[in-house]
């Protein structure tokens, strides 16, 4: 028997009883998943039923090798939508995996009363079927990593986003108080921040706060140079607030050459140059 005749028989098996293993199937399912919302069990008994259905449809093209085959496209799609829908609302790997691995149980069992005469085509056909499932198995989970890495970064650079905050000051006064270690990749959302800050509100002076840096050393040094190269091609002048002396004395060891930006001890005395710098002047009641 060719392998296109013994996928025909297959499929043709399959088919006659498609209705019975999509219900032990899902049964096994049910009994695996722990307090299923009633939602969660539709979803799920409507993924058994197309997964069943394009599998089915899949083995009739005689390809049971390769997954990568056209006529397993409709299948690797589907459980690429199911992979990612699970990644997103917080299933496990193993989870996801199981849901395919699982459908092997009620195969083999129709795969054995089908092929009952013949246990030579049996140890064929389940090997086939067996290896099938395997490669859609690891399929599932390759598409649930990538799903999550995704998720992953783009989280990251929420976070970045959300660590970087401008805030207006004063009419044309902004700063950027800078929390944490600084590496490439938030150093270029700090720099897209405060330069589009910068054109949204027409600042003249853009306060850079490192208060909150434990330490400068000399890639921190050289992104906050070109932070302020950026804004004055902007048009804004960088004041640089924050100067511990243990930070003062580790750029001085460093040779960073800050002559030409103004550098204060706290972001008040930043503030206040900025202020002067702008023509404003802030007026106290005296009791």
């Amino acid at each position: 028997m060719t392998t296109t005749d013994l996928a025909n028989q297959i499929s043709q098996q399959l088919q006659q009883d498609q209705a019975a293993i999509g219900a032990e199937w899902l049964a096994q399912l049910e009994a695996l998943t722990v307090r299923g919302t009633t939602a969660s069990r539709e979803q799920l008994r409507s993924h058994t039923q197309q997964f069943l259905a394009a599998f089915i449809a899949a083995t009739r093209g005689g390809e049971l090798e390769n997954i990568e085959h056209r006529s397993w496209d409709e299948v690797r799609d589907l459980l690429s939508d199911i992979s990612s829908s699970r990644a997103k609302s917080g299933s496990t790997p193993s989870d996801t995996a199981t849901f395919v691995f699982s459908f092997k149980q009620p195969v083999f069992a129709r795969l054995r009363d089908g092929f009952a005469d013949d246990q030579q085509g049996l140890a064929r056909a389940s090997w086939l079927i067996s290896t099938l499932l395997d490669q859609l198995g690891l399929f599932t989970i390759e598409v649930f990593q990538k799903t999550k890495d995704q998720i992953i970064v783009r989280q990251q650079q929420e976070l970045l986003e959300l660590s970087t905050p401008v805030v207006k000051l004063w009419n044309g006064i902004l700063a950027l108080p800078l929390i944490g270690t600084l590496d490439s990749a938030r150093t270029q959302v700090v720099m897209e921040n405060i330069l589009q800050k910068i054109v949204d509100t027409g600042a003249v002076i853009a306060i850079i706060d490192i208060t909150g840096v434990p330490t400068v050393d000399t890639l921190v040094a050289q992104h906050l140079m070109k932070t302020i190269a950026a804004a004055r091609l902007m048009g804004a002048d960088c004041i640089i607030s924050g100067i511990r002396p243990q930070i003062a004395q580790t750029i001085v060891h460093l040779g960073v050459n800050l002559e030409d930006v103004v550098t204060k001890a706290t972001l008040a005395d930043a503030f206040m140059v900025a202020l002067e710098r702008t023509g404003a002047t802030i007026l106290t009641n005296k009791a």
